[in-house]
């Protein structure tokens, strides 16, 4: 694992949790359960949001507990090893239910941190 700033990484977080929303748009989850692409390009962003969760320092994950930190990094592990078994159900409520509470998280650290 590399050695990043915080910033860094809750930065890829933000910004790949916001592409996640944008990219799902106003479809539909019937939409997205016929729409390939779209789910091969929902995945990579929360896959990123969820690495980004790892390289979080535990100090800075423990300064900010209103993220689900161990969930969004589980979220990530089982759509890298269990990439054959990907639950649309599942990538759908992450982006319209965990998601937008995250990004407000996010921005609010981010806020506090950028100098």
């Amino acid at each position: 694992m590399s050695k990043r700033d915080d910033r860094v990484s809750l930065g890829d977080m933000l910004d790949h949790a916001r592409e996640a929303v944008a990219l799902l748009g106003a479809a539909g989850r019937e939409e997205l359960a016929t729409d390939r692409l779209r789910q091969l390009a929902l995945v990579r962003p929360l896959e990123i949001v969820g690495e980004g969760a790892r390289r979080v320092s535990p100090k800075t994950q423990q300064r900010h507990c209103s993220i689900p930190w161990a969930a969004v990094v589980g979220m990530r592990d089982r759509l890298i090893h269990g990439y054959d078994v990907v639950d649309l159900d599942i990538v759908w409520d992450t982006i319209t239910t965990d998601l937008p509470p995250v990004i407000e998280a996010l921005e609010a650290i981010l806020s506090e941190v950028t100098p």
